[in-house]
C-alpha cells in the first residue's frame, strides 16, 4: 500500500541580514499596549523567579539557619550551587518545549510548581529535604528565559530589542533587589520558616493576569505540526558549529559568574567581612542590583536609538558589552578598599556599571544573531552557560573563601572572567558566523 508524507509549507529562512522569518500563526506578532503589557508580565515573572531563587541566600546570612542545619561554607556554597545544577540540565528541554508548544501553558505549570516548592522550603527539618526543593526550584525555573525571549523573538522588531530586553532583565535584578531586603527583614522580624513561605505564595498571585491576559499560544494538532517543522529549521548540531553560540556561552557564563557571586555571597560578605547587620546587607544589595537594573533599561533603549538612526545593530550592541564588563572589573577596587564607604561604593557601581552590557548582550546573543526559528533552543544552550556559571560561582567562591579566609580570592576570580568576557565579544560575536538554518 502506498503513502504520501503530506508536504508542510515552511517560512523563508531568518538570518542575521535577512527579513525575519514569521512564525506559526499561534504565536503571531501583537501590536500597541498588548505587546508592552505581556512584556511587563514577562519581566513581574523573572523577577519572582530570581525572588524564588534568592532568597536562599539570605537565610544562608542567618546565624539560626545555619545553626540549624549545621552547615560549613562549602554547604552553603553546595546548597547554592544545586539550584544551579538543576536549572543547567533543564535549560535544553524547556527551549525545546516553547519552541514547540508555546509560552503560555509550559509557563504557567512550571511557575506553579516552583512557588509551591519555594513556601514548602519553609517546612523542611533535614538537609536533604533542602537540596531537593532547590532541585525542584530550579528545574521549573528554567522555563522563563527560554520562554521569555521566544516571546519577543516572535513579536518585536530589531529597533525594540534593546528595550525588551533591558526591561525583562531588569526583573531579573530587581527580583534580588527587592528580595533581598524584604526577606532579611521577614527572617529578623519573625523567622526563615516563615520568609520561605511567604515569598513562594505571594507569587502565585502573578498567575492571575498571566492567565487573563496572555492568549493561549498551545497550538492545536494542524499547528502542531506546523510549528514542529518551523523549530525543526534549526538543528542541535547546526548551532553547535556555530562560533557565535560558542562566543554567547561564553560571555553568558563570564558576565553570569559576577551576578550569581553576588546574589549568593553578598549578603555573607557584607556581614562577616564589613561587618554590616543582616537589614543593613539587604538595603546595599537592593542598590547594587536597582542600579543595574536601571542602567541595563537605559543602556538598551540608547543601543535602539542609536540603531534606529542607522548605526549597525551588532557594532552597537558589541561596544555596550565590552564596556559593561570593563565597568563591572572595578569590583576589584571594592575588596582593597580600607573604609567600610569605599568597599561598599565600588561594590554597588562596579554591578551598576555591568549594567551597560545586561540588556545589550542579552540582545546580541539571543535575539540579533540568531534565526527566528531557533531562539527558544539557542536560549536554551545559552542557559546552559549562564547556570554553570551559577554554580561554578556559588560552590568555587565557597571553596575559595574557606582556603583563604577572605572574599579577596573570589573577587580577583570575578575580574579575570570580565576580562575573558569583554575579549570573546570582541573575536567571536560575528554576524557572518551566525548559525544557519537547515533546508
Amino acid at each position: 500500500m502506498e503513502t504520501h508524507a503530506k508536504a508542510v509549507a515552511l517560512p523563508p529562512q531568518a538570518l542575521p541580514g535577512r527579513p525575519a522569518a514569521t512564525a506559526p500563526a499561534a504565536t503571531g506578532p501583537m501590536q500597541g499596549a498588548g505587546m508592552w503589557t505581556v512584556l511587563g508580565l514577562l519581566m513581574l515573572g523573572l523577577m519572582i523567579s530570581f525572588i524564588d531563587r534568592t532568597s536562599l541566600s539570605s537565610a544562608l546570612a542567618d546565624k539560626h539557619f545555619i545553626q540549624e542545619f549545621g552547615l560549613s561554607n562549602v554547604d552553603r556554597g553546595l546548597l547554592n550551587a544545586t539550584f544551579f545544577w538543576a536549572y543547567g540540565l533543564m535549560q535544553l528541554p524547556m527551549g525545546w518545549v516553547v519552541d514547540r508548544y508555546g509560552v503560555k501553558w509550559p509557563y504557567t505549570v512550571c511557575f506553579a510548581a516552583w512557588c509551591l516548592a519555594t513556601a514548602a522550603t519553609g517546612a523542611v527539618t533535614a538537609l536533604a529535604g533542602l537540596f531537593v526543593m532547590r532541585l525542584i526550584v530550579g528545574a521549573c525555573e528554567a522555563i522563563v528565559v527560554p520562554a521569555s525571549y521566544r516571546w519577543i523573538g516572535s513579536h518585536m522588531g530589531e529597533q525594540h530589542k534593546g528595550l525588551a530586553a533591558g526591561i525583562l532583565s531588569a526583573g531579573g535584578k530587581f527580583g534580588p533587589a527587592i528580595g533581598a531586603p524584604i526577606a532579611a527583614w521577614m527572617i529578623v522580624t519573625w523567622s526563615w520558616q516563615a520568609m520561605f513561605l511567604a515569598t513562594g505564595l505571594l507569587g502565585l498571585l502573578w498567575l492571575l493576569p498571566w492567565l487573563g491576559l496572555v492568549r493561549n499560544d498551545l497550538p492545536d494538532p494542524q499547528q502542531l505540526v506546523v510549528s514542529k517543522a518551523y523549530a525543526a529549521q534549526v538543528s542541535f548540531g547546526s548551532l553547535m558549529k556555530s562560533p557565535v553560540i560558542w562566543g554567547a556561552m561564553v560571555n553568558n557564563f563570564c558576565y553570569g559568574y559576577f551576578t550569581f557571586y553576588c546574589m549568593t555571597w553578598m549578603p555573607a560578605y557584607l556581614v562577616e567581612q564589613r561587618g554590616l547587620s543582616l537589614k543593613d546587607s539587604g538595603l546595599y544589595t537592593f542598590f547594587s542590583f536597582a542600579g543595574i537594573a536601571i542602567v541595563a533599561t537605559l543602556a538598551g533603549w540608547i543601543a535602539d536609538r542609536l540603531i534606529a538612526a542607522g548605526r549597525d545593530a551588532v557594532l552597537v550592541r558589541k561596544a555596550f558589552v565590552v564596556a559593561g564588563f570593563v565597568g563591572g572589573s572595578t569590583v576589584l577596587l571594592g575588596a582593597h578598599a580600607a573604609t567600610l564607604d569605599g568597599a561598599l561604593f565600588w561594590n554597588v557601581l562596579s554591578l551598576t556599571l555591568l549594567g551597560l552590557a545586561t540588556a545589550n548582550n542579552l540582545a546580541l546573543c539571543k535575539l540579533t544573531l540568531i534565526p527566528k526559528p531557533a531562539i527558544g533552543l539557542a536560549t536554551g544552550i545559552q542557559q546552559v552557560a549562564t547556570s554553570l556559571a551559577g554554580g561554578v560561582s556559588a560552590s568555587l567562591s565557597g571553596w575559595l573563601l574557606e582556603r583563604s579566609g577572605g572574599y579577596t580570592l573570589p573577587m580577583q576570580v570575578i575580574v579575570l572572567f570580565l576580562v575573558i568576557g569583554a575579549l570573546n565579544t570582541i573575536v567571536l560575536l560575528r554576524p557572518k558566523w551566525s548559525p544557519r538554518i537547515d533546508g
